[in-house]
Order: structure tokens, then sequence, then C-alpha cells
């Protein structure tokens, strides 16, 4: 991975931090298989250099950013550069303390406390991604105030105050557009840095597919990353809902061409049938098909 940043233009000096971060906060053997192996990279300097600044001066950080901009992709990588073990927290309507923190449970004839993901990671010095995060209740998120900001300490009722390791940092993640979502309160909002993630551009989807597919043809990886940026301009233009605009379904579809199917039946799957309405569907489908002939296979778009 530090290769990898290298050769995004990240400069020796943070690289040089990271690498310093990593042997002072080796990942313990107990949580080795946790440390994840990115399948996907992030693309984009200067957002890494901003989230790596970030981290290493021990902030979290907040990403936010419309569908499809690579939120998950960055915070699973970001974990891989620091070596970190991850905790991925999805949050929702129903979260509460419980479910981050911890609850009581009854365990060998007495009640013992029995650790969320939140303080599990805390102890750990992980790397914990709320995902969605604005998708819970501000009044249940209350919870982590403490745990967020300069304290960093969970207090747990009953039980012993939870320390956070210094390795540990917190990476959320927001969207607005999804149905269920509501605004950050400033309390919460205070204790991240926000980084605001562009849209994935023309080239940068390009650099994607290559790595991603090596043998994949340049003049179908340049058709891809267009016909991925024309379902983005018709999203932003409301003559269809984003619904349709699924980088994980057009990844997919790719690789359910170099398992057999024809284009035609990847792109239905990974893309056309993500929207429900019939008329949508079918925009959609002409879209593709006015790019990428539905008939091609795999000797087609793959060298030899």
């Amino acid at each position: 991975m530090l290769d990898f940043l290298k050769s995004e233009g990240i400069s020796e000096e943070i690289l040089d931090r990271i690498r310093e971060f990593r042997a002072q906060y080796p990942a313990g053997e107990e949580h080795a298989s946790r440390v994840p192996d990115p399948k996907y990279r992030y693309y984009g300097s200067e957002v890494w250099e901003q989230a790596l600044t970030a981290l290493l001066a021990g902030e979290n950080v907040l990403l936010v950013g419309p569908k499809a901009t690579g939120k998950n992709v960055l915070a699973e990588n970001l974990a891989c550069v620091f070596g970190r073990p991850l905790w991925d927290i999805s949050f929702y309507l129903n979260t509460d303390a419980s479910s981050l923190i911890g609850t009581d449970t009854f365990s060998n004839g007495e009640v013992s406390f029995r650790k969320g993901p939140i303080s599990q990671c805390a102890e750990a010095g992980g790397f914990g991604v709320l995902d969605e995060i604005n998708m819970a209740k501000n009044e249940s998120l209350a919870v982590l105030h403490a745990t967020l900001d300069f304290r960093r300490v969970i207090d747990v009722p009953g039980y012993s105050r939870i320390t956070l390791a210094p390795s540990t940092r917190f990476i959320a993640t927001m969207n607005y557009g999804y149905a269920g979502t509501r605004e950050l309160n400033e309390a919460l909002a205070s204790r991240f840095m926000v980084i605001n993630m562009p849209v994935i551009g023309e080239k940068e989807l390009e650099k994607l597919l290559t790595k991603h597919f090596p043998g994949m043809k340049q003049e179908y990886i340049e058709q891809y990353a267009s016909l991925f940026q024309e379902l983005r301009s018709k999203c932003e233009s409301s003559e269809i809902s984003t619904k349709a605009l699924d980088l994980r379904g057009l990844l997919a579809s790719l690789e359910l061409v170099q398992n057999g199917l024809t284009t035609g039946q990847a792109l239905e799957m990974g893309i056309v049938n993500k929207s429900f309405d019939e008329f949508e569907r079918q925009l959609v489908s002409d879209l593709i098909s006015a790019r990428i002939s539905a008939s091609l296979t795999r000797e087609d778009l793959f060298e030899k």
C-alpha cells in the first residue's frame, strides 16, 4: 500500500510518519485477521493526503459524499495503510448505546459486561468505521461524545472506565441522499475532521479498472468509464434515479463477464435491474446498449 501511495503522489514525509506509526503500534496477533486486505484501491491524491494527515494528527475523520464516491473503500484502505484491525459498525434507526458500547450478559452464574464493537475497537487500538452515521438518532449517538473528543474514554455505568488505546481512530461515513438519513448535530460533527468526497473522475475510474482487471483491453476500459460518467450525468439532470449509479455493480458485472456471461447479461444484473421502475430500466438499458454491445464476451473484452 505504501508503494501505491507513493505512486499517487503522497509525500515521503507522510509515508515516513506512517512507517513510524506502524512500528510504534504493531497489530497484535489476536486481531491480525481484522487487518483488511482491500480488494479495491481508492484513487485521489488530495483526499488521501487530507485523510492521512488527519489520522496521523490523532483526529477522527468524517467522509461525506454522494453515492459511489468510495467512502467505504477509502476507510478500508486507510486501515490497511496503518496496519490497524478494522471494526465495521453499521448504523440504523434503532442503534442504541448497548449495540455500540456493550450490554450486560449472564455467564457462568454471574452478570458480566459483554463489550460492543466500539469498546472492542477502543481497547485494541483499531480503526472503527461508523458506516452511515447519520442513520441513527442523534440522542443515541450522544454516548460517543466522550469517546470521540479529547477525553478519549468510554464510561460504562456500573463498570470501569475504558480508555482508548493511543492508536484508536474512528472514520465515519454519511450520505445525505439515502432514505432514513438525518442531519448530524453540531456536537457530534465537531468531533471529526470532515472530508467532502469528490465523485470519481473518468481517468481515476480508468485507473481502477486497469488495476482490478489487468487483462482488459484499453478501448473497453474507456467505454466502461465513459458509461459510468454518462449514468452520473443522467442522475444529476434527474433523468434517472441514482439506483443505476452503482460502481460496485459495474465492477461486479465485469467479473461476471470474466466468468462467462455476455456484457448484456452482466450489465442487466449489475446495473439495469437496480432500477425497479420499468420505464427507468428501459432508459438505462438504452443508454448502455448505445455504448456497449450486449453480445460482447470475455474474449472480446479481455486479452487472451
